[in-house]
C-alpha cells in the first residue's frame, strides 16, 4: 500500500462476500471507505462487490446483498478483501480457492476478514506469516494451519496479507488502511463520523467478552472476567478466582450483582456454556471433548447444564444442524 505522500490516486478495491457472512463485517469494510470519500470531497476508494458465483449473497441476518458479478482468477485492483462466515466448505469449494490463489498476485493488499482468514490459509497465502482469526476460532485455526504464526491480535498485517478477527477489528483495519494511504487526518475524520473514539492498534488483544467502558469504570470486575475467560477449561472456585483477581469474594459478588445483575458463578457458567454452544454448533469435536474444553468432567452434568441453558441437549442441537 502506498504512503500518504502518494495519495493522489484512488484505491481500487474488490470485495468478495461469501454467503452466511456477517452484515456488520461488510459494513465495517464499506462504510469507512464511503466516509473517507465524503470527508475528502473526492473519490479516494472505488469498490465493487463480488460473490463466488455472481448471485446475490444471503447474509446471516437474512438480508440479501446484490453484487456486481462473479469473482474469478482475473480479478485485479489494489486491495482484495475476502469476507467469510459460516459453512466455508459449502460456499468456498476448490474452484473458488484456485481463483483466490491466482488473483492474489494481482493485488498489493489481500485481506481475510472474519472467516476469510481461513480461506487465505487454505490457499497457502499466509504460510510462514502471522495472521489472526476470530477469538472463537483461534485455537482451531492454529491447529489447522501449523505453518501460520497465529496471533490473538485484533488485526494483523504481514506484508501484503492482512487478517482481522471480527467486525470491530475490521473497522480498525480499514482506519489503518485509510491512515496508511491518505494520512492520519482523514482517518481521524472518518472515525469521528462514526463517533468512534476508541480506535485500537492492530496488536491489541481480542477479548472473549467486549467489556467496553467497564474496563475503565470497574477494572476489578473486568480483571475477574478476563480471568474467567482464561480458565474456561479449568474453572476456579469463586473464592480462588476472587483471590487471584485481588479482591474478596464478597466484594466480587457485589460487583457482579451491581454491574451485571448476576452472581460470579452464574456468569462463569454462562461463559463456559456459550463456548460449548459454539463448539457443538460449528465444529466436529466430540461432545465429550467439548465438555472437557469447557470445564466439565462429567458428560452427564454437561448435558444437564447445556439443556437447562438452551432447552435441548448438545447432541440434539448438533443433529438439528446437520
Amino acid at each position: 500500500m502506498s504512503s500518504p505522500e502518494s495519495s493522489d490516486r484512488d484505491v481500487k478495491v474488490v470485495i468478495v462476500v461469501l454467503p452466511e457472512s456477517s452484515i456488520m463485517s461488510l459494513a465495517s469494510v464499506l462504510d469507512p471507505m464511503r466516509a473517507a470519500n465524503r470527508v475528502a470531497g473526492r473519490t479516494l476508494f472505488e469498490w465493487k462487490i463480488l460473490s463466488p458465483d455472481g448471485e446475490p449473497v444471503l447474509l446471516t441476518c437474512g438480508v440479501s446483498i446484490a453484487v456486481d458479478g462473479a469473482f474469478s482468477a482475473r480479478a485485479q485492483g489494489d486491495c482484495l478483501l475476502v469476507i467469510g462466515g459460516f459453512n466455508l466448505d459449502r460456499h468456498a469449494q476448490k474452484p473458488f480457492i484456485a481463483s483466490l490463489q491466482a488473483s492474489a498476485r494481482h493485488f498489493s493488499v489481500v485481506a481475510g476478514i472474519e472467516s476469510g482468514c481461513w480461506l487465505l490459509a487454505r490457499c497457502g497465502l499466509v504460510n510462514g506469516r502471522a495472521a489472526t482469526a476470530h477469538w472463537e476460532e483461534l485455537e482451531d485455526f492454529a491447529l489447522a494451519f501449523p505453518d501460520v504464526s497465529v496471533r490473538a491480535d485484533r488485526f494483523v498485517t504481514d506484508g501484503k496479507f492482512w487478517t482481522s478477527g471480527g467486525a470491530s477489528p475490521t473497522f480498525d483495519m480499514m482506519l489503518h488502511m485509510i491512515r496508511q494511504r491518505f494520512g492520519s487526518a482523514v482517518a481521524l475524520d472518518v472515525a469521528s463520523i462514526f463517533v468512534y473514539d476508541e480506535t485500537h492498534a492492530s496488536t491489541d488483544a481480542q477479548p472473549l467478552v467486549s467489556l467496553g467502558r467497564m474496563e475503565a469504570l470497574d477494572p476489578d470486575l473486568a480483571r475477574a472476567i478476563r480471568l474467567m475467560e482464561r480458565t474456561l477449561d479449568r474453572p476456579l472456585p469463586i473464592a480462588a478466582l476472587a483471590l487471584r483477581a485481588g479482591q474478596s469474594q464478597r466484594k466480587l459478588e457485589m460487583r457482579f450483582a451491581r454491574a451485571l445483575g448476576i452472581s460470579p458463578g452464574s456468569y462463569y457458567l454462562r461463559l463456559r456454556l456459550q463456548t460449548a454452544h459454539r463448539l457443538v454448533s460449528d465444529t466436529h469435536l466430540s461432545i465429550r471433548e467439548v465438555a472437557l474444553r469447557c470445564g466439565f468432567d462429567s458428560l452427564s452434568s454437561f448435558s444437564r447444564a447445556f439443556k437447562h441453558q438452551y432447552g435441548e441437549s448438545p447432541m440434539k442441537l448438533r443433529q438439528g444442524r446437520r
